[in-house]
Order: structure tokens, then C-alpha cells, then sequence
């Protein structure tokens, strides 16, 4: 049987593929990594691997005057997108193939930081989006300040309370997450150091952040875990 290809497009070394990692491997696909500010990004074949998974990051998807290897990621996955190639997004990612797909990203009236339900939306429940209902998973790890116009043909699976869009679908092929479900308690601790926050609030904040990632995020490993075992069985 044929190896399947995973391409992992990184932005940073804080925000890394967590647990997603050892999924795709125990499941028994082969992983590439794309260090996507530094290598060249026009030399990679956008149809070539099976699955292309676009991480999170600290930038903005507007912030590409600055950083032009987000100008050179979003025509790569317009390329893909426009094959109908398996693509899966996370946060940064998702917002960037939104932006691939011809929509607005821009800054939310309120950044989302922490553990927090999503909530399902009309035709979730027949996705794989399913298993990461609130019953099942009661919070899921949000840490974005960005948000984005849905793109057209896509569908809106989940949302939360200050986020219109957390989860995204067209056909079998897209699937695309604002929340990290790949986070881990090493993940939480890199970005607890990267961002220190401010405020007298400081370290209940901190606090409050690792206890519940030790309370919230198994559940949602097993939830996600469930969502893209159904979701790659169906891939064209």
C-alpha cells in the first residue's frame, strides 16, 4: 500500500502540528515539513502531496508587505484550492485559505484567548465537525486575534461566542479550524512565555490558562481525533 503524504506548511517553531503530529503518524503517513518563511515556496508542487495542512502563527495574514512569503503561501494553496486537493487549515492557516478563496481577514473587534466551547451550526451534524460537540468536548483552545469573511461555497459548521466562523468545510476536500485542535500543554506553555501578557491579572490569567488545558484538552484530542479519522476516510 502506498504511503500517504502529509505537507505541513510551518510558520514558526512555537506554533508546530502538537499532537497532530503523532496522529498522522500513527496512522501511518509520511510527513514533510515546509519552513514556510524561509524556504522557496515556488518550487513546491501545490498538487503533489496528498494532504496539505497550513498551521497557526503570530502574524497576520495582512501582514504580507512585511513578510512576503505569505503572498507566495496563499497562491500555493489558491493553486491547490482551485484542484479541489485535500487541504486541512488551523487558525493562521484557516485565515489564509480564506484569503485564498477571495475573502476579507482583518482584525476581530476582540481577541479569543482560552478554552472555550464551539457551537454547532446547521449542517454539522452530518460532518465530522460532529464530534466536537460541546457534549463531547466541552472546550476547545482558542488564541487568535483575526478573523475573516466566510468564503464563498464554503460552510459554516461552527461558531462560538466571539468568533462567527470556528470550523468551515467545501465538499470533502476543505476543512478548516479557527480553534488549535492540535494543541498541547507544551504548546500552551511556549505561548504563555512568547506572549507574558500585562495587567495585575497576569498570573490568574496564566494560571487559569495551564489548568484548563490539563482539564479540557484530552477530550478534545479525543474529539478531533474521531472528526479526522471520518473526515480522511472520505477524501477523494
Amino acid at each position: 500500500m502506498t504511503t500517504k503524504t502529509l505537507l505541513i506548511l510551518r510558520h514558526s517553531v512555537l506554533d508546530g502540528p502538537g499532537s497532530l503530529e503523532g496522529y498522522f503518524r500513527d496512522a501511518g503517513w509520511h510527513i514533510d515539513f515546509v519552513e514556510a518563511p524561509h524556504d522557496d515556496l515556488s518550487r513546491i508542487d501545490p498538487l503533489a502531496a496528498d494532504l496539505v495542512l497550513p498551521l497557526g502563527s503570530g502574524l497576520s495574514v495582512y501582514d504580507e508587505a512585511l513578510f512576503p512569503f505569505i503572498t507566495a503561501e496563499r497562491t500555493l494553496l489558491q493553486r491547490r484550492l482551485a484542484a479541489e486537493r485535500p487541504t486541512l487549515g488551523i487558525c493562521f492557516g484557516a485565515q489564509l485559505i480564506a484569503s485564498a478563496l477571495g475573502e476579507r481577514v482583518y482584525a476581530a473587534p476582540q481577541k479569543e484567548v482560552g478554552w472555550y466551547p464551539i457551537e454547532l451550526l446547521p449542517g454539522a451534524e452530518a460532518s465530522p465537525v460532529r464530534h466536537l460537540a460541546p457534549d463531547t468536548t466541552p472546550a476547545v483552545m482558542h488564541w487568535h486575534g483575526d478573523t475573516f469573511d466566510l468564503p464563498a461555497g464554503t460552510t459554516r459548521l461552527a461558531r462560538s461566542a466571539l468568533c462567527a466562523t470556528q470550523a468551515y468545510a467545501r465538499g470533502d476536500h476543505l476543512l478548516a479550524f479557527q480553534f488549535h485542535p492540535e494543541v498541547t500543554a507544551a504548546n500552551v506553555e511556549g505561548w504563555l512565555v512568547e506572549s507574558s501578557f500585562a495587567g495585575e491579572d497576569r498570573a490568574e490569567r496564566i494560571g487559569t490558562l495551564r489548568r484548563d488545558t490539563a482539564r479540557f484538552q484530552p477530550a478534545m484530542q479525543a474529539g478531533v481525533a474521531r472528526c479526522l479519522d471520518e473526515w480522511l476516510a472520505k477524501l477523494p
